[in-house]
């Protein structure tokens, strides 16, 4: 493959073709980045936060081009290019640019009684070396780009494969970073498909970030594990949502539709079933099918528009797969449920069903589109059930008034992010941690928790005296009566401890080897 061209997945046109990366350069490329870390690791962390912020204002500067750019590959709306992709880059830039230092910095570690002894223990944070990135198509600017600073700034230097299905927005990255003045080999973008990102993984590479499928993830994991190599993954999700009795219909209705359809429900933390009281559910649904019936669909280079297509028509056939497993089952299929032919791009209807069960393939699997089945329960403790019975654990939200009600339903989800009266937009946070239990993936990114994914914790513990050592050799009956002893008084209470000096002093002067 000597070249990549996306297509518009708005109007079926060719993008521009942008040269691909040959699996056999693979190699090479690893190789200089591996080279090019000892110098950048050595770099002063606040040297290294200046391209951070280098970075964040050539953003700035190019909003309109990248916001445009990203809208005519993906079809994400414009707003969504924006809200999405580019300020949350922005906001982590800045962001990881400040408190890098400080998130990085040895930690003393307090060791109880050996600080009697003249040790101590601190947690220092190396970088791992060359970090690899495999990213997904969905969210192409802002899950690379984030994972990549995060890994500059810890002094890595970094390998990414990006989405073969986003070349001009992999195009934008590259642009991002040369303007910095980013060293040679530091971030190296490689464009290419399935063939190039095994040849990455084939690689000596420190670490792995991989976000895509599930079947892929465990196929990488597999390799991973036969080099010991560590890996982040972040793989899906089929994230519910919670509406409890006393929930604001109005305001939850709007969450719903949001939840639901933005990005074309292309997003791992997608509401993609919903779980509403019995005692409300009519009134519920309704407001539901209403709003969404008012969502504009469309060109997203248009401001005015809500809904774009679909990425690309494999996306496009298995939303039809699912609505069409539910129809045959006999699901209610309330507003959408079909292509929209009269729009020359990947479109279709954003569909609002009921009378669904968890046999359903739109319950079960990701869907990764713009449908929303709804069912209803009657305890929490059957919503909780409900929410609970899927292989998957990214995000989920409940729903309600009663903030502490919400609270205790929440913390009963096995779920790495629940939110309360709010849905999906928490991976636009990046001081808090990103990631799912279960098939959504291992690990985190962003927040604290994904810097500390590209560093190695290493600890460090120093003997600042001449002292010898309680427990050196030799060893006689007297020795082991102390040892009994210090055993009873020094892992306890601190008050304690004074009980332990005579056979303390013992073992400090005792006759040395």
């Amino acid at each position: 493959m000597s070249e990549l061209f996306s297509i518009n997945p708005a109007t079926l046109e060719k993008n521009t073709a942008v040269p691909a990366t040959a699996a056999e350069d693979v190699p090479l490329l690893v190789q200089n980045a591996q080279l090019a870390w000892a110098d950048w690791s050595r770099l002063p962390i606040a040297t290294r936060a200046i391209y951070l912020l280098r970075a964040r204002q050539f953003i700035l500067d190019n909003l309109n081009r990248f916001a445009e750019t990203i809208t005519r590959e993906t079809g994400k709306p414009l707003s969504e290019a924006i809200t999405s992709e580019l300020f949350p880059v922005a906001d982590l830039l800045y962001h990881f640019a400040k408190k890098s230092e400080r998130y990085l910095k040895d930690q003393r570690v307090g060791i109880g009684f050996m600080q009697l002894l003249f040790r101590k223990s601190v947690l220092v944070h190396p970088p791992y070396g060359v970090i690899g990135i495999i990213a997904p198509w969905n969210y192409p600017f802002a899950i690379p780009m984030g994972e990549i600073a995060m890994a500059l700034v810890a002094g890595n230097t970094v390998v990414c494969k990006t989405s073969e299905l986003t070349p001009l927005v992999s195009q934008l990255i590259v642009e991002t970073w040369k303007a910095t003045g980013l060293p040679e080999d530091v971030c190296t973008v490689l464009f290419g498909a399935t063939d190039v990102g095994q040849a990455l993984v084939t690689q000596p590479i420190n670490k792995l970030f991989f976000t895509g499928s599930v079947g892929v993830g465990k196929q990488l994991a597999q390799q991973c594990g036969e080099h010991m190599t560590p890996a982040v993954f972040e793989l899906g999700g089929k994230d519910a949502m919670i509406v409890l009795e006393d929930a604001d219909i109005e305001q939850t209705s709007s969450g719903a539709v949001w939840g639901a359809f933005t990005n074309c429900g292309q997003a791992c933390a997608s509401v993609e079933r919903i779980y509403v009281h019995s005692s409300i559910a009519e009134r519920f649904i309704k407001r539901v099918v209403e709003k969404t019936k008012k969502l504009r669909v469309g060109n997203g280079l248009s401001p005015s528009i809500d809904v774009g297509p679909l990425a690309h028509e494999d996306q496009l056939r298995k939303v039809e797969t699912h609505v069409e497993d539910a129809r045959s089952r006999g699901a209610k299929i309330l507003c959408g449920g079909s292509r929209l032919t009269d729009l020359p791009g990947y479109f279709y209807a954003p569909t609002v069903l009921i009378d669904v069960t968890h046999d359903f393939l739109c319950m079960r699997e990701e869907t990764f589109g713009p449908t929303l089945p709804i069912m209803t329960f009657t305890t929490d403790d059957q919503a909780i059930s409900f929410a609970n019975d899927s292989p998957y654990g990214l995000t989920a939200s409940v729903w309600s008034r009663d903030i502490a009600h919400a609270d205790a339903v929440a913390r009963q989800l096995h779920a790495g992010t629940v939110t309360i009266n709010e849905c999906v937009y928490t991976h636009a946070i990046c001081q808090t941690p990103w990631g799912g239990d279960g098939e959504s993936g291992i690990g985190r990114s962003h927040g604290k928790m994904g810097l500390m994914e590209c560093v190695r914790t290493h600890h460090l513990h120093l003997h600042t005296t001449r002292l010898r050592s309680l427990w050196w050799f030799p060893y006689n009956s007297r020795v082991v009566s102390a040892f009994k002893w210090m055993t009873k008084t020094m892992t306890g209470p601190i008050w304690k401890w004074a009980l332990s000096l005579p056979a303390f002093g013992y073992l400090l002067g005792r006759k040395k080897l």
